[in-house]
C-alpha cells in the first residue's frame, strides 16, 4: 500500500502539471497533500518533515547553485547587446558567398550563442527574429530554414556554459553520492559541475560538426534548396572583411574562452567563472553603447524573475523527493529497474525513452529536478559512469525539444515566424535535424569515452 502510494503520488504531480498549474507549487504541494493522506491512514511517518529546513537550507548554501542567476544575467545582457545581429552578420559575410553559406553561418552562431547565453528559448527567438527573414529573403527552402533554426538554437543544452548542464551537474553529484552510500562506499567520490562541462563539450562540437556536414551535402545534392548569396561588395575588400568579422566574433569569442577556459584550467570554479562572465557582458554592452539604467534594471528583473521560478522548483523538488522516499518510492523505483530485461543498458534505454517523452510535455527543468533524482541513484549503483550518464540525458533532452507536434523549440520559433511559414513546414524542417540528434545519441552510446575521456585528461581522474 505505501509503495503503490508512491507511484499514486508521482502520477498525480503530471496529473497537475499537465493542467497547467505552476510547477514550482504542483510538485511540494500534491506531495504534502500525499504526505497528510499517507499520516492520517499510518503509512507515513511525518518525521520524514523534520528534513525539509536541511534541505532547503542545503539549497540556500550551495554554492554551484548561484552560477545559476550569474549564466541566467550574462545570457540576457548579451541578448539586449544585441552580440546574435551582429554575429549572424559577420558570419553571413564570411560564408554567405558559399551555397549553404548562410545556413552554416546559422548554425555556428546558435553555438556561439549557445555558449554565450545558454538559454534556449532566447537564442531560439532571436536566431527566429533575426535570421528567419534574411534566409526567406534568399531563397532558402522555408522547412530547412526554420529546421536550422530550431536545431542550432537547441544547441544551448550541451554546450557548455549551459544551464541545463550546471543544473543537471548539481542533480548528478547528489545522485553520484547517494548511489555510493547505497552500494556501502561510505568515502564517495564526487562529480563537479565542470566535469559535466568537459564531458559535453566533445559532444556537443561533434553534434554542431555533424549539423554542418548535413547542410553542405544539402547544398551540394540540392543547391536550388539553399542558394549562394550575390556577392558582396565588401568581398573586393578583404581586409576590410576581415576587420568587420574580428569585430563581430572577437568579443564573444573571448568571453566563452574566458569563462570555459577559467573553469577546465582549473582557474575558477563555475560560480566564479559565472561571475566574470556576468561581469564580460556587462563590459561587452558598455563597449558596444546599449549599457544604461533601464537596459541594466530590465536584466536585473528578467535575471531575478528567472532565478526565483528555478530555485522555487529546486525547492519544490526537494520537496516531493523526499516525501517519495518517505513511501519507499525509492525502493520500488529499483525493483523496477532492476526487472528490466537488458541489465543496466535496457534500464538506460527505459529511462532515456521516458524522458524523452516526459521532454514533449514538461520543460528541463522540471525533469532535472524531478526525474533525475529519482532514477540517477538506481542507475548510476549499477556502474554507470555519471559523466557519461549526465552528456546523455542533456543530448536526450535536447533531442526532445525539437521533436514534433510538442517540442518547446518548435513552439518559440512559431511565435516570432512570418505567417508565410506554416507549423507542418517547421515539423518538416526539424526531422533530419532529430535524426542527426538520434546519431549523435547512438554514437555517445557506444563510444562512452566520447564524454569520459576530456575530464580524464583534464582533471586526470
Amino acid at each position: 500500500m505505501q509503495s503503490s502510494l508512491a507511484l499514486w503520488m508521482f502520477l498525480g504531480v503530471f496529473a497537475v502539471l499537465l493542467s497547467g498549474y505552476p510547477v514550482a507549487f504542483a510538485l511540494g504541494g500534491t506531495a504534502l497533500i500525499f504526505a497528510w493522506i499517507g499520516t492520517l491512514y499510518d503509512i507515513f511517518d511525518p518525521v520524514f518533515l523534520a528534513a525539509l529546513p536541511n534541505r532547503i537550507f542545503g539549497i540556500m548554501s550551495n554554492q554551484t547553485l548561484i552560477a545559476v542567476p550569474l549564466f541566467v544575467f550574462m545570457g540576457i545582457m548579451l541578448e539586449r547587446c544585441k552580440i546574435a545581429e551582429s554575429l549572424l552578420e559577420s558570419m553571413s559575410e564570411l560564408f554567405g558567398t558559399l551555397r549553404g553559406g548562410l545556413g552554416i553561418s546559422v548554425t555556428l552562431v546558435g553555438m556561439l550563442m549557445a555558449a554565450s547565453t545558454g538559454i534556449v528559448g532566447a537564442t531560439v527567438v532571436t536566431m527566429g527574429l533575426l535570421s528567419l527573414p534574411t534566409m526567406l529573403k534568399h531563397k532558402y527552402n522555408p522547412a530547412l530554414a526554420a529546421g536550422t533554426i530550431c536545431a542550432s538554437g537547441t544547441l544551448g543544452q550541451i554546450v557548455p556554459p549551459s544551464i541545463v548542464l550546471v543544473l543537471l551537474g548539481d542533480v548528478i553529484s547528489t545522485a553520484y553520492q547517494q548511489a555510493q552510500l547505497d552500494m556501502g562506499i561510505f568515502a564517495p567520490e564526487t562529480v563537479s559541475v565542470a566535469d559535466l562541462f568537459a564531458g559535453a563539450l566533445l559532444p556537443g562540437l561533434g553534434l554542431v560538426l555533424l549539423y554542418i556536414l548535413y547542410l553542405g551535402t544539402n547544398a551540394w545534392l540540392r543547391p536550388e534548396t539553399m542558394p549562394a548569396i550575390s556577392k558582396s561588395p565588401s568581398l573586393t575588400q578583404p581586409l576590410s572583411l576581415g576587420l568587420r568579422v574580428a569585430k563581430g566574433l572577437l568579443p564573444p569569442l573571448s568571453l566563452i574562452f574566458a569563462v570555459l577556459g577559467s573553469i577546465m584550467g582549473g582557474l575558477a570554479t563555475p560560480t566564479e567563472a559565472a561571475s566574470l562572465g556576468a561581469l564580460g557582458a556587462m563590459l561587452l554592452a558598455l563597449v558596444s553603447g546599449r549599457l544604461n539604467w533601464v537596459t541594466l534594471r530590465d536584466v536585473a528583473q528578467s535575471t531575478t524573475l528567472i532565478a526565483s521560478m528555478v530555485f522555487m522548483i529546486l525547492i519544490s523538488a526537494s520537496i516531493f523527493s523526499l516525501i517519495f522516499r518517505g513511501f519507499g518510492g525509492d525502493e520500488l523505483i529499483v525493483s523496477i529497474v532492476s526487472d528490466l530485461p537488458g541489465g543496466k543498458y535496457g534500464a538506460v534505454m527505459i529511462v532515456m525513452l521516458l524522458m524523452f517523452f516526459l521532454g514533449f510535455v514538461l520543460d528541463f527543468i522540471e525533469i532535472t529536478f524531478v526525474i533525475v533524482p529519482v532514477v540517477g541513484p538506481v542507475l548510476l549503483s549499477m556502474g554507470l559512469d555519471p559523466i557519461w550518464l549526465g552528456v546523455m540525458i542533456a543530448l536526450n533532452l535536447q533531442t526532445s525539444f525539437l521533436t514534433p507536434p510538442f517540442g518547446f523549440a518548435l513552439f518559440y520559433l512559431r511565435g516570432v515566424a512570418p505567417k508565410e511559414i506554416t507549423t507542418l513546414q517547421i515539423y518538416k524542417g526539424v526531422i533530419p535535424f532529430i535524426a542527426i540528434q538520434l546519431l549523435m545519441l547512438g554514437i555517445l552510446a557506444f563510444w562512452p569515452e566520447l564524454a569520459t575521456w576530456l575530464p580524464q585528461f583534464i582533471y586526470k581522474t
